[in-house]
C-alpha cells in the first residue's frame, strides 16, 4: 500500500468512527429522558456528551489527514526518484542522435572561419514558450524526475500504466508519460515539450502546484489525423533547467478524413429561333 492509499483508507476509516460516535451520543441523550433517577441520568449526560466530543475530535483528525496527511508523510518517506510500476520496462533509447547530413564545405580553399555549425543535444525551451512563464519562484537544484513510462493511458489512482510500450502504432488518441518526482518547490514554472521529428508539436506550462514528491504524468490528447509516424520525445523543465527526456515511436498511417460530397447544379440554357422582320402571312 503507497502512501497516499494510506491516507485515504486512514480518512475513510475516521469518517466511519465520527457516524458510530455521533449516533452513539445521540442514542445515549435520547435515552436519558425515560431515566427516573437524577444520578444515573446524569451519568449517561456524561457518556453521551463524550461520545459527540470525541466524535468532533476524530472529524478534526480527519480533516487535518485530508489537507496535511500526503504533504507531511512524504517529509519523512520521500518517494524513490525511480518508477518501480513494471519489470518490464525497456528505457533503451531507439533514437540516435548522430547527424546524418555532412556539413563539409566542398570548396578547396581553406577558410580563415569555419561555417561548420556546432550541434547541441541539450534540450531547451523556445523563446515563445518561455515569454509565456509567470512563476517568479526559484526552482531548487535538488528537483529530480524519474525516467518516462509511455502508455495510452494510466489508472488515475495507482498511476498504473494501461498499454504500455515504446512503439505505438495508430491510430491514437492520446499518449501519457508518467514519472516520479521529489524535491519540487510549490510554484515552479514546470513545462512539458512534446516533439516529433525534431518539432515541437505540443506544449504545456504552468507553476507547480503540487506536492514535494510523489507521482505525476504529462499527456497529449488529439485527434487521429495528427498523430503521424515518427519519432517522438518528450522533454520535462524545472524553470529553465532540463530534468529528464523519453522517447518513443509511432508506426502506421493515421486515419484520413473521408470528405462529404457536395452536389453541384447545372442549368441548361433553351434557345429560340428569332422572327424574320417584315414577314407576313396571309
Amino acid at each position: 500500500m503507497d502512501i497516499r492509499t494510506g491516507i485515504q483508507t486512514a480518512i475513510f476509516l475516521a469518517g466511519l468512527g465520527v457516524l458510530f460516535l455521533f449516533w452513539s451520543g445521540f442514542q445515549t441523550l435520547r435515552s436519558t429522558r425515560r431515566l427516573m433517577y437524577f444520578q444515573l441520568r446524569q451519568k449517561r449526560i456524561r457518556e453521551g456528551t463524550k461520545a459527540l466530543l470525541s466524535g468532533l475530535g476524530l472529524l478534526a483528525l480527519g480533516l487535518a489527514l485530508a489537507q496535511f496527511g500526503e504533504p507531511v508523510a512524504y517529509q519523512f518517506f520521500p518517494p524513490s526518484p525511480t518508477i518501480t510500476l513494471t519489470p518490464t520496462i525497456t528505457l533503451t533509447p531507439t533514437i540516435t542522435l548522430t547527424p546524418t547530413i555532412s556539413l563539409t564545405p566542398t570548396l578547396t580553399e581553406t577558410p580563415s572561419t569555419t561555417d561548420t555549425p556546432t550541434i547541441t543535444l541539450t534540450p531547451f525551451i523556445p523563446l515563445a514558450l518561455s515569454t509565456q512563464f509567470s512563476s517568479i519562484v526559484t526552482p531548487d537544484p535538488a528537483a529530480i524526475f524519474s525516467p518516462l513510462v509511455f502508455a495510452r493511458d494510466f489508472e488515475p489512482n495507482s498511476y498504473q500504466p494501461i498499454q504500455e510500450g515504446t512503439v505505438f502504432t495508430n491510430p491514437i488518441r492520446q499518449i501519457v508519460a508518467l514519472y516520479s518526482y521529489n524535491n519540487m518547490s510549490a510554484g515552479t514554472q514546470w513545462t512539458a515539450l512534446w516533439i516529433r521529428d525534431g518539432e515541437v508539436v505540443h506544449s504545456e506550462t504552468a507553476p507547480w502546484d503540487g506536492s514535494t514528491g510523489g507521482y505525476g504524468y504529462t499527456a497529449w490528447q488529439a485527434s487521429p489525423e495528427e498523430w503521424l509516424p515518427g519519432n517522438y520525445e518528450v522533454q520535462i523543465f524545472a524553470g529553465q533547467e532540463w530534468k529528464v527526456v523519453g522517447r518513443f515511436v509511432v508506426e502506421g498511417d493515421p486515419p484520413t478524413s473521408t470528405p462529404t460530397r457536395t452536389p453541384t447544379h447545372t442549368s441548361t440554357r433553351t434557345f429560340t429561333s428569332p422572327g424574320v422582320p417584315g414577314a407576313s402571312t396571309g
